[in-house]
């Protein structure tokens, strides 16, 4: 694993971090392994090797099918077969990826182990990956199958089971009770109702949680964003958790395309769209994360070929449904999208060779845009996404209010705008948004009386009263006083 550097090279870089008062949290995966890790080569070894029950194998159904009906999240079947043993193993992803058997305490504890060895080193927590997968269905059943197809969506046999608690709780128990660590656990399908099981202030498992509903609606109307259902739902999740429990706040990630080129406006209003979808999040109660080129507002890369990319799920994505018989610009429009790769390109440090991230050619090719948009050109704009940024981290560190206050939605019917307040006994402040490319109108509610404007993305002249112009995509964030 030298490609990854040395411990030697980590412990440089965790001694460096805490020189500099920051804190360093690492990704842990123990949903699954590689198939390259040595517990894996020595389960597929034999049947009878000791670490084969440490992954999920299984004879094939008739001997010639898989186990079950289960698709994988990357496409096809979730087992793969292996022909030394005549078995297959479970891989809920890629193939390259086989499921550890969460039901065998020895693996649990070797785990435990793992996990400790690391905060011993001195790391100051975790984000954790896949962790509402690690409980499958009893007995591993077939799926509805409604359509007669070869393998079905497999969320319902490994997506925040019954059970999992137990799992979960003898985990933190074992390892992270233990220290002073930070966790954000990776919750795809944890809802509202379970949040504070997960994330209650004393009694959860882990301090916050990554929750999907928001970004999931980016896949369930591809003509943009939907405005009122982003409203109900991140309300939804601030107030479920307040004074309970605390959210983690993003709108980007490494499984997730751009936002500005899928909520936003990556042309005309790339900047302005960049700022105005930042405001909305960064200002609720929780902590938000910030994912890389987010900051600088980079955007959804257009490979021209499927070669030219390098995520499996995309590229299983177009085998499947060219072998389906849909044309080679239809599947890549979905790709170009929607594709994972378009968060994965090289960071754009500047506009030299590459971007500025190596001086030898990276893995995958840079977004050509590089030369307009990236982090030397942002430090010199006084006007970037990047010093936008710097002035939200920098106005929540000083109101805490922004940080702990409670949240309440305004005009939730309002086609275009999102609009709430933050509130505690000391202050009160406005949060409003146009989140898209046309002028509108906010009608402030009677009981609240503007103050200073603390925040705009636009510099236009100060406006007073209670019917408030917005230009297109413009963000403001207000001190309001209430009328009693």
């Amino acid at each position: 694993m030298s490609d990854f550097g040395t411990m030697e090279d980590f412990e440089e870089l965790l001694s460096a971090v805490h020189k500099r008062g920051m804190k360093l949290i690492m990704d842990l995966v123990i949903n699954h392994t590689s198939d390259e890790h040595e517990w894996f080569i020595e389960s597929k070894s034999s049947k009878d090797n000791e670490y084969r029950d440490f992954y999920i194998w299984k004879e094939g159904a008739d001997k010639e099918l898989p186990p079950n009906n289960w698709a994988s999240i990357f496409g096809g079947s979730a087992w793969e077969h292996d022909s030394d043993t005549n078995e297959y193993y479970l891989h809920i992803f890629s193939k390259k990826q086989p499921d550890l058997n969460w039901e065998n305490k020895k693996v649990r504890d070797r785990l435990y182990d793992m996990v400790n060895w690391w905060l011993d080193k001195g790391i100051d927590g975790f984000r954790i990956d896949a962790i509402s997968h690690i409980k499958k269905k009893e007995g591993l059943p077939d799926l509805p199958n409604p359509k007669g197809e070869a393998f079905v969506e497999s969320f319902d046999g490994h997506l925040n089971q019954k059970g999992i608690d137990q799992f979960l709780n003898e985990f933190v128990e074992n390892t992270i009770n233990k220290f002073d660590a930070l966790t954000v656990g990776e919750a795809n399908g944890v809802t509202v109702e379970d949040a504070e099981d997960w994330a209650n202030e004393d009694t959860g498992y882990f301090n916050m949680i990554f929750q999907f509903e928001h970004v999931d609606l980016w896949g369930s109307k591809g003509t943009g964003l939907d405005l009122s259902r982003l409203k109900t739902t991140l309300s939804r999740w601030q107030n479920a958790l307040d004074a309970k429990g605390w959210n983690a706040l993003f709108i980007e990630n490494h499984d997730l395309a751009r936002v500005v080129s899928v909520w936003g406006n990556d042309t005309t209003y790339r900047k302005k769209s960049a700022k105005a979808l930042a405001t909305v999040y960064f200002f609720m109660q929780g902590t938000p994360f910030i994912y890389q080129g987010q900051e600088i507002g980079m955007t959804n890369v257009k490979y021209e070929t499927i070669d030219d990319y390098r995520d499996v799920a995309s590229r299983n994505y177009y085998q499947g449904e060219v072998a389906k018989g849909r044309a080679y610009e239809e599947v890549m429009t979905y790709i170009w999208s929607s594709g994972r790769d378009n968060s994965r390109t090289p960071m754009q440090w500047s506009d030299a060779a590459y971007a500025g991230f190596s001086d030898n050619e990276p893995w995958m090719k840079v977004n050509p845009n590089y030369r307009e948009i990236n982090v030397e050109e942002s430090r010199e704009d006084p006007d970037s996404i990047y010093h936008y940024y710097r002035s939200m981290i920098q106005l929540r560190k000083k109101e805490e209010t922004l940080i702990y206050g409670t949240y309440t939605l305004l005009e939730a019917q309002h086609p275009q705008v999102f609009a709430y307040i933050r509130e505690d006994q000391s202050k009160q402040f406005l949060i409003m948004v146009n989140l898209f490319a046309e002028e509108t109108t906010f009608n402030l509610p009677d009981e609240w009386k503007l103050g200073e404007k603390l925040l705009s993305n636009y510099s236009e002249k100060e406006q007073s009263g209670t019917i408030l112009k917005l230009q297109p995509y413009e963000a403001r964030v207000y001190e309001v006083e209430k009328i009693e």
